[in-house]
């Protein structure tokens, strides 16, 4: 009788568990299927989105690879792909319902992996795989397009995203473009010990950070540009608005029992969702303790081994993710600051580690299952 594990979410959480489930699953149980359903039909690698808005800096295939082409080695009988939303969830009868473009398909399942991740409260922004490939590579093409010909640039938000995506654009573009960045806090990275390393290493850059910032709307005038507004009255006119602050957790198909107060999934220290016995998390849909690359891959090979202890009857155990926690940000494509735990580490670190390619090379790995 056949065995089936559904996973939703076609990015690092749900790809790397699906590889994992039918890397070293299925060679001793037999009868396990994986079923992917991912919004995307591509694996879109955003922790290089800060980079990709820079027209010219990085080809298409280096950070969006179609996922199916990946899972190819796998029959039908093993593997299923699925393009399609999950529309709602019956833990009592096992299934879940998901809208594809053909119709609307009700999927039974054994286990059910859950790793839809969050979106961008602006969905024009390219940060996140918001919608279907087709929408994440127009909002792109469009952020790009915009970019190319501005004079003046405005970024929002002092977390990571922000940070980031003005760096790139200063390091690109030097004095030719006046890059502002907003933060809404007093202190860059909402006040984190890297906050004043950070705006050093923007200040070098050249960008002008605006801290106590907060954005109230903005609105887009008849000449195409957009007219920024801060909380204090304060106007602020530019070519481009790149709005980088605020996630979403995709939750809504969820019973609301199953969610903490932040709509994110509430779990236990097997990354079982609380109140179930089949039902597993993973990724930025936890947001435990936040949202990072590192914590979804060990989180998703966490929920992997315990779904297959489950599959051979045996209890599962607690998932352990890091010891410290770890904090890289690029500032352009030569230097970084970061740390671990409460240590910073050197700027060529950061850089090597992460702002020289800002992981693009796994890409290929991530989506044929080489990388696990």
């Amino acid at each position: 009788m056949t065995q089936t594990v559904v996973v939703l979410g076609g990015a690092y959480a749900g790809v790397s568990c699906a590889h994992r489930l039918l890397k070293y699953t299925k060679p001793q149980v037999k009868d396990l299927k994986v079923i992917l359903v991912s919004k995307n039909s591509h694996f879109f690698w955003n922790l290089a989105s800060v980079r990709a808005v820079v027209p010219g800096l990085l080809k298409e295939e280096q950070y969006s690879q179609p996922i199916e082409k990946g899972f190819s080695k796998y029959d039908a009988e093993t593997f299923e792909f699925i393009v399609g939303s999950a529309e709602g969830v019956d833990t009592v009868g096992h299934t879940v319902k998901v809208l594809t473009k053909d119709g609307e398909r009700v999927l039974s399942y054994d286990h059910l992996v859950l790793a839809t991740g969050t979106r961008t409260v602006n969905s024009d922004m390219p940060w996140k795989s918001n919608g279907t490939y087709e929408e994440t590579a127009a909002a792109l093409a469009q952020v790009q397009s915009k970019i190319k010909s501005a004079k003046h640039i405005v970024v929002a938000g002092g977390g990571a995203t922000g940070v980031e995506t003005a760096a790139e654009l200063a390091f690109e573009y030097g004095k030719d473009k006046e890059v502002v960045l907003l933060s809404g806090d007093a202190e860059l990275l909402g006040g984190d010990s890297l906050a004043s390393n950070v705006a050093g290493e923007l200040k070098k850059l050249g960008v002008q950070v605006r801290k106590s910032a907060r954005v109230e709307g903005s609105a887009e005038l008849p000449d195409g540009k957009v007219e920024v507004q801060l909380q204090g009255g304060d106007k602020i006119l530019t070519d481009v608005y790149l709005p980088t602050m605020g996630l979403v957790a995709n939750t809504e198909y969820l019973p609301a029992d199953m969610l903490t107060d932040k709509k994110f999934v509430d779990i236990d220290e097997f990354y079982r969702a609380k109140g179930t016995k089949d039902v597993w998390a993973a990724g930025d849909i936890v947001w435990k303790p936040r949202a990072s690359f590192v914590l979804s891959e060990k989180q998703s090979a966490g929920v992997a081994k315990n779904i297959d202890l489950a599959l051979k009857g045996k209890p599962p155990t607690p998932v352990k993710t890091i010891p410290m926690d770890v904090l890289l940000v690029a500032t352009g494509r030569s230097r970084g600051v970061g740390r671990l735990g409460p240590v910073k580490v050197f700027s060529i670190m950061v850089y090597m580690i992460k702002g020289k390619t800002l992981g693009v090379q796994q890409l290929p790995g991530y989506v044929d299952g080489s990388a696990f």
